[in-house]
Order: C-alpha cells, then structure tokens, then sequence
C-alpha cells in the first residue's frame, strides 16, 4: 500500500480549522458542503441513501454510469461492453493501470469480488453487509474472468434492468484489498478509484475526502470536500447565508427565493425520477382494506401540500412510476383528487371510523422535502375524514432502521425513492418478494399476484415499447390498491455560493465534484 504521511498530516492540519464554520470562505481549494444527514455507510453496496451516495460516487466508480445531464449510459471502468443476442451474456472490457486509493489494482477480479460479496451467501466476506440493494443484480448466475481485463457476467434470464443498475451506486466497485483488510469496518475505511480519496469521518461532523491526485480522467479542481451533517433545516440555511458552509442540497421551498434574490448565491434545481409517499400497512386494520386505502387518498389534499408547504417545488404524484420516466408513465392515471366527502363515505363503509393511526415520520432525510409540516398537514386531512393519527418522529438513521425492518407497530411511515429505471421503485416496495423478512423494501406487506407477475415479465423483456406497456397496467393496479398515499414528485434543489463554479445536479441524484472550483 502506499501511504502518504506528509499529505495526511496536512489534511488533518487544515481541517482543524473546520471547527470554525465561517473559515468556509478562507480555503479556495477546499469545499464544505452541507448536507441533510449523517450518513448510514460509506460501504455503496451497503448504503441506500440519496445522501450517502452524493459522498459515494466521489469515491467509488462502476463499470458504466449516466452520461453527465441524462439518464443514458456511458462507459467508466469498463471502456466497453457488448451483450449476446439471447440477453443473458454481458461481456466487459476494462481500462488498464487504474489504482485503488489503497494502491491495489482494480482488475477483472475485484469486480467478480464486488458482486459476489453481495450475492453469494457462502462468500468469505458476505458477513461485511448486510446488502439491501442486491435485488439489483440477482439475475446473475454466474461471473467469469478471461483475464485481468475482461469480466464476463451470464445471468439466470434475460433482465431489462440490468445495465442501468450497474450505474447505481450499488454497483460501484470496491477495493478487496480494504474489505479483507477492515471487514464490518470497511465502511468507515473506503477505498475506490474515484476523483476523490477517503480522509476521515468524525460522527456527526463531517466526512472528508481529499483530491486523487492520480485519477485517470484527470486531477480534481479542488484538494478537499467536506461533506457536513446539518440536519436541521433553518440551521443549514444560516450555515448558507453566514458563509459556513459554500454549498447545500434540499434547500427548504421556502428559502428558495431568498437565496434566488441574492446576488452572493446561485440556486440550482433539476428534475428526476422522485417520489414521495406514505406506505399504507396492508397486514393491520385499517388499511388491511383497500377502502380505506383509498379514502386516505381522497382524504389528503396533496395540492395543498405541493403548492403551500413545498412552494411549488415538486408536484402532485400519481404513482409509483414518476412521470420523468415518459416512456413508461401511463398518462391516463391522474391522481387521486381531494374529495373529503367520498374519504368519509369509505370509512365508513369499511367501519374504519375513529380507528386510531399510528405514522411513523423522520425528522429530515435525503429526499424526504419538508417530512414533520407535511406529516402534519396529513394527519388534519385524515382527522377530519374520522382517522385519529398520531405522530412519531425520528432521526432519519433510526427512522431507516425502524421502517426497513417492516412496519409491525405503526399504521404508515413516510418514505422517498430517487430511482434509476421503472422497475426499481414498484419491485423493491410493492414486490411480494420484497416483503423486509425476503430482503426488501416493501415495508407496509402490500401483496397483489397480479402486479408480481407484470413486474416479474417487465424485468425480463427487453423490448422498451413492450417494458412501457407492461409498467402502464402496473400504474393503473397500484393505483387502484391504494398501498401508498401518493404525494409528491419532488424537482431537486441545491444553492451555492457564487464562488463555486461548475456546480450541477444531475436527474439520477447524484453530486459529481471533480470538475467543481472556487473562485
């Protein structure tokens, strides 16, 4: 390994700064970035977190990515690729002479070992997970390795997604060196072929990475990031406008226009596929009855919500399929509209009438927009169709923990999805194969066969005018059952100081940083 004492002394002499958040300014080579959590791992087949992933994508590259701006595809490691004819085989050639941060090689091997250790039960170093997101690439049989440079992977059966989830975050490639090295561990000790290299994470303080000087693509503009918690809302705003931090992501809706009226900062907004939703729990009364379901969504006045608690900054969801997904999203299902009367006319049909709610909601989270005033105006609009809600919040890392695990003692929990392909959101949370004890995210125990079967058939054909139609029926069941209330498609948001140059969101959610200066 080679390690480089002299810069890590310098790191850590810099950072001692840090503990004085209006430094910010001082350093035009450094960047402090505010973000809206601590995050859960810096592992990426670990993590889950649009938060997490912002830091993990300076780290960490895939085989392919998104090109800058879309949601297309382009080569990374693997400067090409090519699949059989049947769609089972998909053939990598990678780039030469790129390094691990650890000074490891990246080679065909180490992506066999990415994949394997999240998907082989009996690999040496599956006990370094546990990996929600593995559903991604369980289509894979098996991974071959001609040589150093090739990687060949044969899948079950043919699986439409499949290079699109190579491009999340799940997909990066890990050093094995650092796993066998840290174990458990590795995800306070990551080490990819990013832009930017691992320096520190002090909880509740910050993460660090610092400039890969060797990067293949070229030097990154800045020496270091800091990635700060700040979790509460009005505290990163004064960060903004005090000059502690030089950039933030999640402006609050409301503080958009003032940042937009100040000359010393530029706001930056962009769409992608995002939805915000409350997971209904089908296993318990009353949302064990699809009336109920469905008045909850006549009961809730999502206009409202868009218009005066988000400011406009997203709109109304109609599914689980958002509408930037145009190819697949089916424009003859509108929302729910806001119609009291026919909330309480299903209540009470279904005897659901004073039936008490118990709604799970985080604090603030990466996606999660404005979750303690939205949750409120939720439970005003349920209370007066006759459903008596009450609150429970929590920090967004426990919230994760309690609702991943399933919901066994709450009625609803507020969740946001930054998807990728079609297929991610409607199979990793309506899916009765991702009920949370089978490994997924289907929290509130919704079950349809019909719905599992156009997923199941969406997943294997790669025909897209075929996948869109399939999606389409998906949309209309999902609909109709009810399993969420439906929300908001939220429009990213980010501010920045108007020193930063190069700063861009793009619609898959990730923050890219290399080419990022100051002035």
């Amino acid at each position: 390994m080679r390690i480089r004492l002299g810069r890590w002394i310098a790191a850590v002499l810099l950072l001692s700064l840090f503990s004085l958040p209006t430094q910010a300014s001082k350093y035009n080579d450094v960047l402090l970035l505010g973000q809206v959590a601590e995050p859960q791992s810096l592992d990426p087949q670990v993590a889950t977190a649009a938060n997490d992933s912002r830091i993990l994508v300076n780290i960490y590259e895939g085989l392919v990515r998104n090109t800058d701006g879309t949601l297309t595809l382009e080569p990374a490691l693997a400067k090409s690729w090519n699949v059989s004819d049947d769609g089972l085989t998909y053939t990598f050639q990678l780039r030469d002479n790129i390094w691990f941060h650890d000074g490891s090689p990246f080679n065909a091997q180490a992506v066999k070992f990415t994949f394997e250790r999240m998907l082989d039960n009996q690999h040496p170093y599956y006990f370094t997970g546990p990996f929600p997101l593995s559903f991604f690439f369980s289509a894979i049989d098996k991974i071959d390795t001609p040589d150093d440079l090739t990687v060949v992977f044969t899948l079950k059966e043919p699986f439409a997604p499949f290079l699109s989830n190579l491009a999340t975050p799940a997909g990066l490639i890990v050093s094995p060196a650092a796993v066998k090295q840290y174990g458990k561990d590795f995800s306070r000790h990551p080490s990819g072929t990013g832009p930017f290299k691992f320096d520190e994470w002090t909880a509740n303080q910050r993460v660090v990475v610092s400039a890969n000087d060797n990067y293949w693509e070229g030097k990154p503009a800045l020496k270091h990031v800091v990635f700060r918690p700040i979790t509460d809302a009005n505290t990163r705003v004064a960060e903004m406008l005090s000059g502690g931090i030089d950039a933030m992501v999640e402006v609050p809706a409301d503080n958009v226009p003032l940042f937009a009226r100040d000359s010393r900062f530029r706001v930056y907004e962009a769409t992608g596929p995002h939805v915000w939703y409350s997971m209904l729990n089908a296993s318990l009364p009353p949302f064990d009855d699809v009336r109920v379901r469905q008045a909850v969504n006549y009961a809730v006045n999502k206009q409202n919500i868009v218009k005066y608690i988000l400011q406009d900054s997203a709109d109304v969801a109609e599914g689980p399929i958002p509408s930037a997904f145009d190819w697949a999203f089916d424009k003859e299902t509108s929302a729910y509209p806001y119609d009291p009367k026919k909330a309480r006319e299903l209540i009470k049909e279904a005897g659901a009438e004073g039936q008490k709610i118990v709604f799970y909601v985080t604090e603030g989270g990466s996606g999660m927009l404005d979750p303690i005033p939205m949750a409120t105006a939720i439970q005003a609009d349920l209370k007066a169709v006759g459903l008596s809600v009450e609150i429970q919040t929590f920090e967004w890392n426990t919230y994760l923990s309690k609702v991943n695990a399933g919901l066994k003692e709450a009625h609803m929990a507020e969740m946001a999805w930054m998807t990728n392909d079609p297929d991610t959101l409607p199979f990793l949370t309506l899916h009765s194969a991702s009920w949370p004890d089978k490994g997924g995210f289907n929290s509130g125990y919704y079950s349809n066969k019909q719905l599992d079967a156009l997923l199941d058939k969406a997943r294997v054909t790669n025909s897209l005018k075929e996948r869109a139609a399939l999606y389409r029926q998906v949309q209309k069941i999902v609909h109709q059952d009810a399993p969420w209330l439906f929300v908001a498609n939220w429009k990213q948001n980010a501010v920045a100081s108007e020193h930063v140059q190069h700063f861009k969101l793009q619609p898959n959610f990730n923050l890219l940083l290399k080419d990022v200066r100051k002035d």
